[in-house]
């Protein structure tokens, strides 16, 4: 088992998403159990679905300096980046601690693919891209990281992670590495993910996508809602933020199982679990909040729900959020950190919003409504195709 970290503080998130801009409108929705799907108006031919999707992409214009990127999903990035005065924090920390030395770790699964799925609907007589979207700067992978790498002006390590689902989680693990080993001094991290066709009729393929609103948990549960999203958070010592909330521990494993299937007992979600309480230096009885990736397909909430069920007392309370705010995909991770770290600042467990008759497999852990209670410790499940799992351990400075 790994042995415990030094906690990492989290001296600034931010989240972006169908709920809304920063961390307020987000908070308030979950307060108030307001979902944010809706009916599908996104893709370019029918599909009968609901979708989560951000208002004000379009017109979140890349400054002229960095058009080479644009972009929905770097517009996407751009604006989350300009919530909950991220950009300025992210900033503070170049002065303090110099270009150099801040890293740069962001998880996406598709980055900027809309962008190339355009560029091949207008392909000319000659099969040649259209003038404006030859730039091969936004076909690749890493379009992302070297946009805000850019933007911020950034020239530590510079890390795409793309691990499906769990990418903006396994971040924190990489930025915590970087730090202990010295090869920075604080990191931003993140996840961006947008809307496009491939996702959208993709996941309608393997038959996972819900013609209504997904119902995590679920017993009568469809399929997924898919979503898009961009949040940040920023690491550092815990000496440079005393009253920052923490990152205490994370746990990853590869079950190698199936290509899109989980391990039908939940191995490698369990090993990220124990490996992440392990790090942390905690029991399962000390967690107060579990957010679970929840997905709303069939047998990935079986799964996640048994393990829940067996390995936490009933005193810990657990939800999915993703009938807020749809699948995210590669942007979950981070998206689902802050509403873990939100549950831990307003003292509020989410409910589970869509879930009406529970799975059988669900165990007395689940908030199926909204819930007012103080949460020291709050865990982030993130499980992705491949059986690629990663599990994030938070909490407030006295935990």
């Amino acid at each position: 088992m790994p042995v415990p970290i030094q906690p990492l503080a989290v001296s600034a998130y931010t989240a972006t998403s169908a709920l809304g801009h920063g961390l307020e409108s987000h908070a308030a929705a979950l307060a108030a159990t307001r979902g944010g799907l809706r009916q599908n108006d996104f893709s370019s031919a029918p599909l009968t679905c609901w979708i989560g999707r951000v208002e004000g992409v379009e017109d979140a214009a890349l400054p002229a300096a960095h058009a080479i990127w644009e972009c929905r999903n770097n517009r996407l990035a751009w604006l989350g980046l300009q919530q909950d005065r991220f950009v300025e924090r992210a900033l503070d920390a170049r002065l303090r601690y110099g270009a150099a030395r801040v890293a740069l770790v962001l998880g996406t699964s598709t980055a900027s693919i809309g962008a190339t799925e355009e560029a091949y609907r207008r392909l000319d007589e000659n099969g040649q891209m259209p003038p404006d979207l030859r730039r091969p700067l936004i076909h690749a992978p890493h379009s992302l990281a070297g946009f805000v790498a850019e933007a911020l002006g950034l020239e530590g390590p510079c890390i795409t992670v793309s691990t499906a689902c769990s990418s903006s989680a396994k971040v924190f693990a990489n930025a915590e590495r970087l730090i202990r080993l010295g090869l920075a001094d604080a990191a931003v991290v993140g996840g961006v993910d947008t809307l496009c066709d491939s996702v959208l009729f993709g996941f309608n393929a393997l038959e996972l996508v819900s013609p209504e609103p997904c119902r995590p948990f679920d017993q009568a549960r469809r399929g997924i809602s898919i979503g898009e999203a961009a949040g940040f958070a920023l690491l550092e010592r815990a000496s440079m933020a005393l009253s920052a909330p923490r990152l205490l521990g994370y746990g990853e494993s590869s079950d190698a199982h199936h290509m899109s299937t989980p391990h039908p007992e939940g191995l490698g979600a369990e090993l990220a679990l124990q490996d992440a309480l392990a790090r942390a230096g905690l029991h399962a009885d000390q967690v107060d909040y579990i957010n679970l990736h929840g997905t709303a397909s069939l047998k990935n909430d079986e799964v996640e729900a048994a393990l829940i069920t067996r390995a936490f007392p009933t005193t810990t309370r657990a939800s999915s959020t993703k009938g807020f705010t749809g699948h995210t995909l590669g942007a979950s991770g981070i998206l689902e950190a802050a509403f873990a770290l939100l549950a831990i600042e307003r003292g509020l467990v989410p409910a589970n919003l869509g879930g009406h008759t529970p799975d059988p497999a669900c165990g007395a852990q689940f908030a199926w409504e909204a819930e007012h209670r103080a949460i020291d410790v709050a865990l982030s499940n993130s499980f992705g195709f491949g059986g690629n799992n990663a599990c994030l351990a938070f909490g407030r400075v006295s935990a």
